[in-house]
């Protein structure tokens, strides 16, 4: 449990326009601790895939899915994750990996609708792998995750790519096409500080990299084009209060977004520039929204064939029947 609050100013400001502050601050260090109890210890080792949110030299948040067999994510002690390859080759996070680097991580089990966090800075890197040293650790609700099991179609252990090709601001045709069927994505997000030149590695008050899950049903995120770029749009739903991701882009509007796309093992990875709607008619397009997120695409990637898997029937979440 951490003594100080684990919220920063970004957060803090989101959590008072919501009405949930003074609760949220009470609660906040018995839900965010500075180190994993077993159970999600346990829970990291046993998946074959987990999301990672790392920032490149500009600052700007990416989001990765890295694979491998279970175990290939251990955790030696309660403030210590090591991962062992499973970076796709061409993914960014490969270029974003540095001693003292702010990181976030999610471990997610779409079958049992589990979800814990892992955020933290690195600690070392190696031809190997990565450690990651956690100082923040919680885990989250199982809303909105639709229900999917992964099944290893290859050998994960040696991470392959179809080809890798470069997204600029618009978006190619079978970019847009994975965004269009989407039900699930993730979400990197930074605090200001820790996309700030210099930044050392240091989490008071919440500062680092954090990694979320997103889903609805699919097409719940629009693409539109607007002045020479492709702009994302998609809903924020009732969550956990914290404001983990909200309170980031209040205080640093960029976001990175990783979409798998489950039928082909395409993964895309973008970042761009975000701007959140609080009110207005705009809302009322995107059933349940609370608010909305814009994201106005820079760059991205898209590893094709990247995901090692085929993965059954998906069981739409019960907040989407």
């Amino acid at each position: 449990m951490t003594t100080r609050s684990p919220f920063h100013d970004g957060e803090r400001a989101v959590q008072e326009r919501a009405g949930v502050r003074d609760r949220i601050e009470r609660l906040g260090g018995r839900m965010i601790r500075d180190f994993m109890p077993e159970q999600h210890r346990l829970f990291f080792e046993e998946q074959p895939f987990v999301v990672a949110g790392s920032l490149d030299g500009e600052g700007l948040p990416w989001a990765s899915v890295l694979t491998g067999l279970p175990g290939f994510v251990s955790a030696p002690d309660d403030r210590t994750l090591r991962i062992e390859g499973g970076v796709s080759p061409g993914d960014p996070l490969a270029s974003n990996l540095r001693a003292g680097a702010a990181l976030g991580m999610l471990g997610i089990e779409p079958d049992t609708r589990r979800r814990n966090r892992a955020n933290g800075v690195v600690s070392a890197t190696g031809t190997g792998g990565f450690t990651v040293r956690v100082t923040q650790s919680f885990g989250n609700c199982p809303r909105y995750i639709q229900a999917r099991a992964p099944r290893f179609s290859r050998d994960p252990t040696t991470p392959s790519v179809g080809s890798v090709s470069e997204e600029g601001a618009v978006l190619s045709a079978r970019a847009a096409t994975i965004v269009a069927e989407a039900d699930t994505f993730f979400i990197a997000s930074a605090s200001a500080r820790a996309a700030a030149p210099g930044f050392a590695g240091e989490q008071a008050d919440g500062q680092g990299v954090d990694v979320s899950h997103r889903g609805g049903r699919p097409g719940f995120v629009r693409s539109a084009l607007d002045g020479g770029a492709t702009v994302l749009t998609f809903p924020d739903y009732t969550g956990n209060f914290l404001f983990n991701t909200l309170g980031n882009l209040q205080a640093n509007p960029h976001a990175g977004l990783v979409f798998p796309h489950f039928d082909s093992g395409d993964v895309l990875t973008l970042t761009g520039d975000t701007h959140i709607v609080w009110s207005g008619p705009e809302l009322s397009a995107f059933a349940g929204a609370e608010r909305l997120v814009r994201l106005r695409v820079r760059r991205g990637k898209l590893l094709c064939a990247a995901l090692p898997f085929t993965w059954s029937h998906a069981e739409l979440a019960p907040e989407f029947e």
